[in-house]
């Protein structure tokens, strides 16, 4: 089964101003990324405002995505949704329509048991063909729930076709913890990109990255240095990624990343309400922040 790798980059969804998903802005963004040199693509997460669109809107964007990616780079798409049965319509689109495996993020909100965890994920993998690859999403400081090591390898036991984690949360231990699941043979993907090379260091497969969006090139540099084992040359790319997560707040808000996209000459697009674009002042501030690391 194919998994993500390297640098995975977490794209922001562009809306027009009339609040439609802008299939154009989407091509546009796949062709920058993939010419930038980024390995793989992963649409419709945290970072694409998922929670936010309708299923509608979400199976469009994995369409245009797919379309725009023609097999060039892997694509999974994030299907992970408010209920079981959106979730898994979702990922049996995702897998009609060719994607290369889905990530699924833990329900969000309501606590659940760790019984009621497992059970989630089974039924989202026994949905999907059992060569169709998932990785669990686990992202506390927003769903309210987290998966511990221990009920992560319940999971993997139970589901075959679950084949890593993306963990977004910056816990060394926990990542060490999940990487020892099928004793070493579980792909695991950090979430903080500032750690992307100590995160390689460990034995990570990669980051998934929403700072790689609009400022891919330090984050390929990164990767490119440590599969030629330059270390010195991954740090110091590193220590300039961090600068540039630091001015973008490193998610925290998407309309960041959708103004230095517009910065780039790409459609960043709008925000979806209640989430709001940054006012102009925000934007010559964080334009001026972020105009000496632009090429």
């Amino acid at each position: 089964m194919k998994k993500m790798y390297g640098v995975i980059t977490a794209m922001t969804t562009p809306l027009t101003k009339e609040g439609k998903v802008d299939t154009k802005a989407i091509e546009e963004h796949v062709e920058f990324l993939i010419e930038k040199g980024v390995n793989c693509i992963y649409p419709c997460g945290t970072t694409g405002e998922m929670l936010n669109l309708s299923l509608e809107e979400r199976k469009l964007v994995a369409e245009t995505v797919l379309k725009a990616v023609k097999g060039r780079v892997i694509v999974f798409i994030h299907v992970g949704a408010q209920t079981t049965a959106q979730t898994i319509e979702l990922a049996q689109h995702a897998e009609k329509i060719g994607a290369d495996g889905i990530g699924v993020v833990t329900p969000a909100f309501f606590g659940l048991k760790d019984k009621a965890m497992v059970q989630y994920y089974k039924d989202v993998a026994a949905s999907v063909s059992p060569d169709f690859p998932i990785y669990v999403y686990v992202i506390p400081q927003c769903a309210a729930n987290d998966i511990s090591a221990e009920v992560m390898a319940q999971i993997a036991d139970a589901c075959p076709n679950v084949i890593g984690v993306k963990y977004s949360w910056a816990d060394c231990i926990r990542l060490k913890d999940y990487l020892n699941i099928r004793n070493g043979n579980f792909s695991v993907l950090f979430g903080p990109d500032r750690l992307f090379l100590p995160a390689l260091a460990m034995g990570c497969d990669g980051t998934v990255s929403g700072c790689s969006g609009p400022m891919p090139e330090h984050f390929v540099a990164i990767y490119r240095a440590w599969q030629k084992g330059d270390i010195e040359e991954a740090r110091k790319e590193q220590v300039i990624a961090n600068e540039i997560c630091e001015i973008m707040k490193s998610g925290a808000d998407m309309g960041i990343f959708k103004a230095v996209l517009d910065f780039r000459g790409l459609t960043g697009g709008y925000m979806r309400r209640p989430l709001l674009d940054l006012d102009e002042k925000e934007r010559e501030a964080l334009k001026a922040q972020i105009a000496p690391y632009l090429p």
